[in-house]
């Protein structure tokens, strides 16, 4: 069982969907460039994986990385599904935007997740991987998956957990945990297993957060767990796309989301504060939030996350974010 818990030496990551062509097309040299202009404003911690643009993210990310020294960042993917060449992938609407051939394979067991870690080192050009996710897993991928995700559980528990377990011990990777848009698979990881940080998406945002403040969170400090806090500008929308997090950007936003997000903007036009900004620092203020990863497809999106970690923020803005309820009484702020 893991003891001493690893801790990730950057605060925020680019996160790969957005070159991984999910949203939009994004060209191989727009591509560069934002990974070029991350690296320039000093981010360091990468996050990807093979879903992503169905093997194009990690290409890309390999392209640019593997010139870099490789003590000189960290890297994080996922485990869970198979890439593999077939024709369905013309009929496959997944990835539209992505000129992958690939189809993706469910498989939770031993061996593929070996196959998926070596097959990210291929793709990515790398040496070595520091975190491993456990890809979507989890309750809102039902649709998806081959079978409900607490029938895939147990294979997952004696594959994938324990394999996971076993490269951690054995210091091949650093860390490992659950990478779901729920929390119920990272509650349940941490009972039956010993997992170290997990990639909390799509939970814990300033528009949506009360549950992991009244539950996930003391179970993580109950089991010495840790989180890297995914879409906490909810895919976009605190940034003002017609987007929440992964639906389509013609999509229905609820009106009570839309009248948050103009209350939260009321709330900092009056302080001067960017709604960019004071998302991002929300989501690393809890004491089990390590860093935030955000997705990136352009230089200038790179930039303005990674100045946004710094800009002061008034305290006074978070006091009237608590006093109109719009932040949950127990929530951390970085004040």
């Amino acid at each position: 069982m893991s003891t001493e818990k690893y801790q990730l030496p950057h605060d925020i990551g680019m996160g790969g969907v957005p070159i991984g062509n999910e949203f939009r097309v994004t060209t191989d040299e727009q591509a560069a460039e934002t990974l070029h202009a991350a690296w320039q404003a000093g981010i360091r911690y990468f996050d990807v994986a093979p879903h992503y643009g169905l093997g194009l993210a990690e290409r890309r990310y390999g392209q640019f990385l593997h010139r870099q020294p490789r003590d000189s960042f960290i890297l994080s993917s996922k485990v869970g599904r198979l890439l593999k060449a077939g024709r369905e992938h013309r009929d496959q609407q997944l990835m539209p935007y992505s000129p992958s051939p690939n189809i993706e394979v469910y498989d939770y067991s031993r061996d593929a997740t070996m196959r998926s870690i070596e097959d990210t080192l291929q793709r990515t050009g790398l040496d070595s991987i520091d975190i491993i996710y456990v890809h979507d897993l989890s309750p809102d991928n039902e649709d998806a998956l081959p079978k409900p995700w607490l029938e895939l559980w147990p294979e997952a528990v004696e594959g994938c957990f324990a394999t996971l377990c076993e490269l951690r011990d054995q210091g091949v990777i650093k860390a490992w945990g659950m990478g779901v848009n729920s929390p119920e698979p990272i509650m349940k990881c941490m009972e039956d297993s010993d997992p170290d940080l997990h990639l909390m998406a799509s939970q814990y945002s300033l528009i949506e957060h009360d549950y992991p403040v009244e539950t996930v969170f003391p179970k993580a400090r109950e089991k010495g767990n840790s989180f890297v806090i995914g879409s906490s500008l909810n895919a976009g929308f605190l940034a003002g796309v017609h987007r929440y997090h992964y639906g389509a950007s013609s999509g229905v936003i609820s009106k009570d989301h839309m009248e948050k997000r103009k209350k939260l903007a009321e709330v900092g036009f009056d302080h001067g504060v960017s709604l960019l900004d004071a998302a991002l620092q929300f989501a690393k203020a809890p004491d089990v939030a390590q860093a935030v990863v955000v997705g990136m497809g352009r230089p200038d999106e790179a930039i303005n996350d990674a100045t946004a970690m710094d800009t002061p923020i008034p305290a006074a803005f978070w006091d009237d974010l608590r006093r109109e309820m719009l932040i949950h009484p127990d929530a951390a702020t970085p004040d």
